[in-house]
């Protein structure tokens, strides 16, 4: 332990003079005249579309302007001078990017007054990263989305993800990587926990990477969420209630306030939920399924000058899930489970961004995390009762310098934790059928992670951006791993028709769980004819090619992927318990193409999405790290959450008398069906139906009602054993929410 801490402090010391990479975006442009002739002291404001946060510039002498430290989220850019039209433009900004606007200054008449660009520039025309963006607005009308436990916000939206076995799968993977304003919030573990990390409610902009990623993030490359938390830059001394409550006893309950000076702003949430339906059920009854939860949210932010901004977020939260069982099954027959998941989760990030110079800036972001899930059953279960009790501390940080200039966008920086776990396993055979683990065994594994990185986003022309970045990962636990990952990518941009192509190949390094097995847990595995291995890091080859095309306000992006991973992650359960170990698979290929449509508003009334993937997720070889009987199968096999097409599709309408319309209709073509009797490589084709309706009643009061799977739909939706069992498709929900807004 000594070591790991040693190694982060002489991490925090070699920051000042190293590191690099910015958690924000910049926003520049030229502004000139018919002529083409610089125009100086143009006012340029940058507003963003989904909150009233706003940024303020002028042009110098060369008509420039320039706005760093700006976060991720779609914005409008409006430039104004005297004798001259207004003139407006949208721009996406994502992390890391460095987007040029050129503005072509009209003199003013009595019947032009304003002049908005005909065709927003796609989120793509930079950067190589496949990246949606979901805003507050979107969260809050789309049906289901804004739960706290939910996470439609991400299904709806981004292709290639969908939840079964009650977890999150995006590009045929588990590991997912959640940020806070760009700050990783470090998790190794993929199969304890069921919690989402963050309450939807508390998120002002999504961002969702799931590909060609920059050399700032690595560790979880299945899919990036960096969250731009909510601030009390958009509001003033202003508090929301939110109160929620439907069938199956439910209730989804919030509490905020926020405000801010010139200087300082604040927001702060506390939450509270409950509901008889938590987790997928192993029927099409529901049984045994309660769920309930509480947390708190914060974030502050303080200009101290010009050029120094402090940021700190931190969240606490505690989750509880008992799971379902199956009435039917021979083993459970006579019995009243209680088998239950309790988990918490806390975290804090501080982030200090220091501008010397337009165009270079510092963070450096010190970290927190800790994270515990424990699983109980009844002493009666057969043939076994199993107990298991996690707990992981991360402390660490993410130190950055990023340098826009001219036609670089040039970031390195330096990314660390260490890590300590506890880990207890007790297991009882009521059927007397094989020895006790009792009293459980505990182990006290610990490790750490370091890794400097660099990145560079050449502009060579104006349609032809490259991209090359590398990261060196070096990790320590039950093995020491290092890892290169070195990463090339380039988009063009076609004049006239304003298409982007983008292709990008990539290497990345995952680093395992600190699962260890030593003493009594070693020796009942061996007794149980099982074998421990440790687990190594996974390691994946990227190749992604794909398109984005502007029509008259639309938005169509495809792209095609193909994964290739050594030591894939994936889960087993230990003896038909609820119980699950990681484990790795000797290799896995998943490759596919995805699409996404966005519409502009229609008739200033409607907006339309669809998202669409269509993939395949092989695993072949033997399972070769963690607790295993080292069998998979010989060649390729399908992984247990396969699913060749899904499809979302839906919008936002809005209605006659201050009303609303939200509606999403979901298809997946069926699981890999991992029981023999039932005949077919996939189970049956599923769809759902989700509608919302809402209404404002005055400023102060709105009221929502939302229908998740309206048609009652339910069919088998894996067979896969994971908590509980099987899974069914959720029951229909019904939750009216009513939120109220008032001044302090």
């Amino acid at each position: 332990m000594r070591r790991y801490c040693s190694l982060m402090a002489l991490s925090l010391v070699l920051v000042v003079s190293l590191s690099g990479a910015t958690i924000f975006g910049t926003v520049r442009g030229l502004v000139h005249d018919p002529q083409h002739r610089p125009v100086p002291d143009v006012t340029v404001v940058l507003n963003a579309k989904a909150s009233a946060f706003t940024m303020t510039a002028q042009t110098d002498l060369n008509g420039e302007f320039h706005f760093d430290a700006v976060p991720v989220g779609e914005y409008t850019v409006t430039v104004s001078k005297t004798g001259f039209a207004r003139e407006e433009q949208t721009a996406a900004v994502l992390s890391g990017t460095a987007p040029i606007l050129h503005f072509e200054l009209q003199l003013a008449s009595i019947t032009q007054s304003i002049n908005v660009s005909e065709e927003a520039a796609p989120a793509q025309t930079e950067s190589v990263t496949t990246t949606t963006l979901i805003d507050r607005e979107q969260i809050q009308q789309t049906p289901g989305a804004s739960r706290t436990n939910s996470l439609a916000l991400i299904t709806d939206y981004v292709p290639g993800s969908y939840f079964t076995h009650d977890q999150l799968h995006i590009r045929g993977g588990h590991q997912v990587s959640w940020l806070i304003d760009g700050v990783p919030i470090p998790n190794t573990n993929i199969a304890s926990n069921l919690g989402p990390q963050i309450d939807p409610k508390d998120i002002d902009t999504l961002e969702a990477q799931r590909g060609g990623y920059a050399a700032d993030y690595g560790d979880r490359t299945y899919g990036v969420f960096n969250v731009a938390p909510r601030t009390g830059f958009e509001r003033n001394n202003e508090a929301e209630l939110v109160l929620g409550a439907g069938n199956f006893y439910q209730t989804d309950n919030q509490f905020n306030l926020g405000g801010h000076t010139n200087r300082f702003a604040y927001y702060a949430s506390m939450n509270g939920n409950r509901t008889n339906i938590g987790l997928q059920t192993p029927t099409s009854s529901v049984i045994h399924d309660g769920a309930n939860g509480y947390g708190g949210f914060t974030s502050l932010i303080y200009n101290a000058n010009a050029r120094d901004q402090v940021r700190l977020v931190g969240q606490v939260r505690r989750d509880f899930y008992q799971v379902p069982f199956d009435p039917n099954d021979p083993d459970t027959q006579g019995q009243f489970l209680k088998d239950a998941n309790r988990e918490t989760d806390s975290f804090i990030t501080a982030s200090w961004l220091r501008t010397f110079s337009p165009g270079l800036m510092l963070t450096a972001s010190p970290f927190y995390h800790s994270n515990t899930a424990n699983y109980e059953s009844s002493a009666l279960d057969l043939p076994s009762s199993a107990t298991e009790r996690r707990s992981s501390k991360y402390e660490g940080g993410q130190f950055a310098i990023s340098w826009v200039k001219g036609r670089n966008n040039l970031r390195t920086g330096l990314y660390g934790f260490a890590q300590q776990d506890s880990q207890q396993f007790g297991l009882i055979y009521n059927d007397n059928s094989a020895p006790n683990l009792d009293p459980p065994d505990i182990e006290r594994p610990a490790g750490g992670l370091i890794a400097p990185y660099v990145e560079d986003q050449f502009k060579l022309t104006s349609w032809l951006t490259l991209n090359a970045g590398l990261r060196q990962t070096h990790f320590s636990g039950g093995l020491a791993e290092n890892a290169t990952s070195p990463s090339a990518g380039a988009s063009v941009r076609v004049p006239g028709l304003h298409w982007v192509f983008r292709g990008f190949y990539g290497h990345f390094y995952q680093a395992p769980p600190l699962l260890t097995a030593s003493g009594p847990l070693l020796q009942f595995v061996t007794n149980q004819t099982l074998g421990f291995v440790p687990l190594h890091g996974e390691r994946d080859e990227e190749h992604q090619f794909g398109v984005t095309i502007p029509f008259r306000g639309w938005t169509i992006d495809a792209d095609n992927f193909l994964t290739r991973a050594k030591n894939f992650f994936d889960h087993n359960s230990l003896n038909n318990s609820d119980v699950f170990f990681p484990v790795t698979i000797q290799g896995a290929r998943i490759n596919g193409w995805e699409l996404t449509v966005r519409s502009p508003r229609i008739a200033n009334r409607a907006q339309a999405y669809l998202t669409y993937s269509n993939q395949l997720a092989l695993g072949y070889g033997n399972i070769n790290g963690g607790l295993t009987d080292f069998s998979f199968g010989k060649g390729f096999g399908l992984l247990d959450h396969d699913q060749r097409n899904t499809l979302h599709a839906g919008g936002q309408y809005t209605l006659p008398w201050r009303a609303y319309a939200s509606t999403d209709v979901y298809y997946g073509s069926g699981f890999t069906n991992g029981d023999p009797t039932i005949p077919g490589d996939h189970l049956q084709p599923h769809t759902t139906f989700d509608l919302s309706l809402g209404k404002k009643l005055g400023e102060s009061f709105s009221i929502n009602v939302q229908a998740m799977n309206a048609a009652n739909r339910r069919v088998l939706l894996d067979n896969s054993f994971t908590f509980g069992g099987t899974h069914f498709l959720n029951p229909r929900e019904i939750v009216l929410q009513i939120r109220y807004r008032f001044h302090y």
